[in-house]
């Protein structure tokens, strides 16, 4: 899984305060390390929020970014990331030694939940929320997701007029969907396509090539996952999903519902900002221009007046 930058002019009218924070933030020092600046009378928890992530360059970035989110607001916050997978990391959470993490509402939903048959966005949420085990809530989910999408180049969206799955029954051209080889047998391969929207397409089997196979024109259509940084890189088009084919895996955090409501405030104000494009600019961030969470972090965070 991959994502893309949008680089805009920091808030002038940030308090003077809360512009030394982020100064702090981006000035390469220890990330671990209590902000200089902070004077801590503000949202202060009293106890230490401990932030995880998965051992996932896009998940450490979104993780990196409510620790430096909690720590300007004066919260002390210590950083546990690259835990690994789920196995690893839930346990960590249930028992509270991990306190707040970076998740994605569909997958997460299917870990807990393997026989559920919400899809959509909203509908994933709510399930999700009942589907948790005790002490574990969830906070806003942001718009931004990381999950299997239909994607298209753009010259090919703008050829058709594309803007959802629905409108590829419009083409009169075949088309060729591309995709790992085990797309041909999951349920949002071609027969979900077909049985959802009533769109036939061919496969090829493209595997780590899907993309270069898109933009080549060897296939139309493809299976990319949505926070791709390629998805920027490559000019390429996510099509929209109204009927739910795919799982919807927004991120989430997930959080020890003692604290939830202390932190609450902060961690909303992240998701709503973090937008999908947002996010495939943080992961171009990451892989193109290769600077580090922390920096990735503040700078977001400056951007976005946060």
């Amino acid at each position: 899984m991959s994502t893309a930058r949008t680089r805009a002019t920091a808030f002038a009218a940030l308090a003077a305060g809360a512009v030394l924070a982020l100064t702090a933030c981006s000035s390469g020092g220890d990330p671990l390390e209590p902000d200089a600046g902070d004077t801590g009378d503000t949202g202060d928890t009293g106890s230490v929020i401990v932030v995880g992530s998965q051992a996932y360059y896009s998940n450490e970035i979104i993780a990196e970014i409510y620790a430096q989110a909690l720590e300007n607001a004066g919260i002390e916050v210590e950083r546990q990331f690259n835990i690994g997978q789920r196995d690893a990391y839930i346990p960590a959470l249930e028992s509270g030694e991990v306190n707040l993490f970076p998740e994605y509402s569909g997958n997460l939903l299917q870990y807990f939940d393997p026989e559920t048959e919400a899809r959509t966005a909203d509908d994933v949420y709510a399930a999700l929320g009942d589907a948790l085990p005790e002490g574990l809530v969830v906070l806003d989910q942001s718009d931004a997701t990381d999950q299997d999408s239909y994607t298209v180049t753009a010259a090919f969206a703008d050829e058709w007029s594309l803007t959802t799955i629905a409108d590829l029954a419009n083409v009169t051209e075949p088309l060729t969907l591309g995709g790992p080889p085990e797309l041909a047998e999951r349920p949002y391969g071609p027969q979900g396509l077909l049985d959802v929207y009533g769109i036939e397409v061919g496969f090829s089997a493209t595997g780590d090539t899907t993309v270069e196979d898109l933009v080549a024109g060897t296939v139309n259509v493809a299976n990319v996952y949505t926070a791709d940084p390629r998805i920027q890189t490559q000019d390429l088009v996510v099509l929209d999903d109204p009927e739910g084919l795919f799982l919807a895996s927004n991120v989430v955090p997930v959080v020890s519902a003692d604290i939830a409501d202390e932190i609450a405030d902060v961690i909303n104000a992240v998701s709503v900002a973090l937008t999908p494009e947002g996010l495939v600019a943080l992961n171009v961030m990451s892989t193109e221009d290769e600077m580090s969470s922390a920096d990735i972090a503040a700078q977001w965070l400056q951007e976005n007046g946060l």
